[in-house]
């Protein structure tokens, strides 16, 4: 573990983050996770997918 993450978790341990700023994070972790489950339920959009044009695109 890096010196620094310790240092880190020292100084959250002497001054823990606000009740708001832990509700802040966990919202933004649940909307992750629901964004990840849907995409995972429904998939990746084709209209989103980038198209592969090899080297023809490239060459003149």
């Amino acid at each position: 573990m890096n010196p620094r993450w310790l240092m880190r978790m020292a100084l959250w341990a002497r001054n823990p983050p606000s009740k708001r700023r832990i509700q802040i994070v966990v919202f933004a972790v649940v909307c992750t996770a629901i964004l990840y489950g849907i995409e995972q339920y429904f998939g990746w959009p084709e209209a989103l997918t980038v198209e592969k044009i090899g080297n023809r695109g490239l060459r003149q």
